[in-house]
């Protein structure tokens, strides 16, 4: 005659309503608490925990069909400030000179500057 094995214990394919699972995730959740200890009292895998969380998480950041279906544009204008003129990181002018040096000249440098540089390189 064969063996017969007889599992006790809660079946393993549980159905868990949506109140169940919300109850679960807000006590695993809860400051203080531990997601594993409270997934054991309740005799759930903490992996099916995380799962309820992330697709409650996806649910309720899924944007409604009007949402999608009416993009909006919004209205982009730059206008300069009086009086604050904004460096410019490129020089506007580059002089090479012998044995590799290099003066570079940038757009908010003062003509009187630039002059007197000018001279000096003669």
């Amino acid at each position: 005659m064969g063996q017969v094995t007889v599992f006790s214990g809660p079946e393993r394919r549980r159905r868990w309503s949506d109140d169940e699972r919300l109850r679960i995730l807000s006590e695993a959740f809860s400051p203080g608490a531990c997601v594993a200890r409270v997934a054991q009292r309740h005799d759930v895998s903490t992996s099916l925990v995380y799962t309820w969380r992330r697709k409650l998480r996806a649910a309720s950041t899924e944007p409604t069909m009007t949402e999608r279906s009416a993009p909006q544009f919004a209205e982009a204008m730059m206008a300069p400030e009086p009086g604050s003129a904004r460096p410019s990181l490129n020089p506007a002018i580059v002089v090479d000179l012998a044995r590799g040096n290099r003066v570079s000249i940038f757009p908010s440098a003062s003509p009187a500057l630039v002059a007197a540089a000018l001279r000096a390189l003669r």
